[in-house]
């Protein structure tokens, strides 16, 4: 077995969404039971790597969060509270919660239990599995490739520099749940933070972050939305609900909205101006990034708010030729950032990174959803809900039926 020592290094090793979505859990949503699984959107074949993710998963149970940590959360980030600091205090990753297994030739992993225990599982899971099947499948990357595939990189956003105004261009690595390896990451962010330090800012891996003295980034995902669809709200209610009760937990503090979990024209709908007086900016994670932002900078006009303090942020299969090219639409009309995590942490030039997710599906013993603006990461087992969600938010007939053709 190749994969021994403990690829996670520990609590803080995942994004900092988890830490920040887990705290508005613990206030808003306790009890709530939740159903994920993973899905590998390509046709790799997994289930070799069973026995060794197996073993990593039962490692996670020995981690805990250091005196040393829970001071770094503590001061540095106001508005993580002292309750939820005394929970992950004492919170254990419980391996129990999930399955993984091999059926049919393909890789099985589901997670069923408290919320609060199983969605933590999402990055450290996936981190571990794509450096299980990167040693195997890659063992001639070594540290000098990564230095070069990385300087390559660099050198390419320095060549577009030579040509376009990129002194305000700022980017954040993404990249922990796809990444070649935890060392790999610790490596790229070195050399970045070293090369560009005037346009990489930061990091959403908060254990490299707190090593290397950068910024934590990182609000909230689909799952929030998707938990908020079965919290009994209306289901028409239940995007503005998520929106609301999270400027309920942080106020004025981490208001990045995300914008996709039933598609930007619902989200705009449900965007009013208070809303978009509250929140800070908004995050791209799906469907064409130019349309995405012009829709945002119209509804910002007809609400008549303006968006030179507001900040768009691009995170969807990210690299520096295509953020550049976003950067140069939008730049001067409203506040832009970039998270870029595959490329950036995954991709070396010799490899193929892995394509994966790891969504919630059900809340509470009933389905949830995510309809993106790209109909593909759809992410549900339930016919009725899917059709009678896109019908609440009058989701358009072409995402429709490519959103159901999916399940036939």
């Amino acid at each position: 077995m190749m994969s021994e020592r403990p690829l996670i290094q520990g609590i803080l090793d995942t994004d900092f969404y988890k830490l920040t979505m887990a705290q508005a859990y613990l206030h808003q949503t306790p009890k709530a039971e939740a159903e994920w699984e993973f899905k590998c959107r390509s046709e790799e074949d997994l289930s070799l790597y069973v026995p060794e993710l197996k073993a990593q998963v039962e490692s996670f149970a020995e981690h805990t969060l250091s005196d040393q940590e829970f001071q770094y959360l503590r001061e540095n980030f106001s508005f993580i509270s002292d309750d939820y600091l005394q929970w992950l205090k004492q919170f254990r990753y419980q391996p129990e919660l999930l399955s993984i297994e091999a059926r049919n030739g393909q890789l099985v992993v589901s997670g069923k239990g408290p919320q609060l225990q199983v969605s933590p599982f999402e990055i450290p899971l996936m981190a571990a599995l794509s450096e299980i099947r990167n040693r195997h499948r890659y063992p001639q990357i070594s540290p000098e490739h990564i230095e070069q595939a990385t300087n390559r990189k660099i050198k390419s956003l320095e060549r577009m520099g030579d040509t376009v105004d990129l002194s305000g261009f700022r980017f954040a690595d993404f990249g922990t749940r796809r990444r070649f390896s935890f060392a790999a990451q610790q490596q790229i962010i070195a050399q970045l933070q070293q090369q560009l330090p005037e346009h990489f800012v930061g990091t959403s891996n908060p254990l490299l972050a707190k090593q290397f003295n950068l910024a934590c980034i990182g609000t909230m995902a689909h799952e929030w939305f998707q938990t908020h669809q079965q919290l009994g709200y209306q289901l028409a209610d239940s995007q503005r609900a998520a929106l609301e009760n999270w400027i309920t937990e942080y106020k004025d503090d981490l208001g990045i909205a995300l914008t996709d979990i039933i598609g930007i024209d619902a989200f705009c709908r449900d965007l009013n101006r208070r809303l978009a007086s509250n929140y800070s900016g908004f995050r791209h994670d799906s469907g064409d990034p130019i349309l995405w932002g012009e829709a945002i900078l119209t509804k910002l006009e007809a609400l008549q708010v303006d968006p030179s303090n507001k900040t768009l942020v691009f995170s969807d299969g990210l690299n520096f030729e295509r953020a550049v090219s976003i950067y140069q639409h939008f730049n001067g009309r409203i506040g832009l950032s970039f998270g870029i995590g595959t490329w950036l942490m995954g991709d070396l030039g010799l490899n193929q990174p892995m394509n994966m997710v790891m969504k919630m599906v059900r809340l509470n013993g009933h389905p949830v959803a995510k309809i993106s603006d790209s109909p593909g990461k759809t992410m549900c087992r339930d016919r009725a809900f899917l059709k009678s969600l896109m019908k609440v938010f009058a989701v358009n007939s072409t995402t429709r039926n490519a959103v159901l053709a999916q399940l036939n």
